[in-house]
């Protein structure tokens, strides 16, 4: 048990779309993730979707409906099993929580990301 520094943890890599584990929570992952651009569209059939904006500004594409602005110190839960697409113009921080095993990818052709710990 002790602080976690998010923004200490950022600093630790670069790459996008690449989610790193800091801590547990229960059986979930928590983690940060840098992202830039579009991640395909999919869905997670048994689980919400998560999504917490630390720094920056990402937009949240939902099939059939309006996209969402979501804004540092903000949060987006995407129901399970609903069609999915974040992205942001510019490089967005984000938390994310996801159960332990989860594949960020969900049902999207796109090959999951190992989530490291750091």
């Amino acid at each position: 048990m002790k602080p976690i520094n998010l923004s200490e943890k950022l600093a630790l890599f670069s790459s996008h779309w690449d989610p790193h584990v800091v801590s547990d929570y229960n059986d979930n992952d928590v983690m940060v993730v840098k992202f830039k651009g579009e991640y395909p569209f999919h869905k997670h059939d048994t689980t919400d979707d998560f999504f917490y904006v630390l720094e920056g500004e990402m937009i949240m594409d939902i099939e059939g409906q309006p996209s969402q602005v979501v804004r540092a110190g903000e949060l987006f839960v995407v129901p399970k099993g609903v069609v999915h697409r974040p992205r942001a113009a510019e490089e967005v921080k984000v938390l994310l929580i996801e159960p332990k095993g989860e594949p960020n990818s969900g049902d999207s052709d796109r090959a999951p990301s190992p989530k490291r710990r750091i």
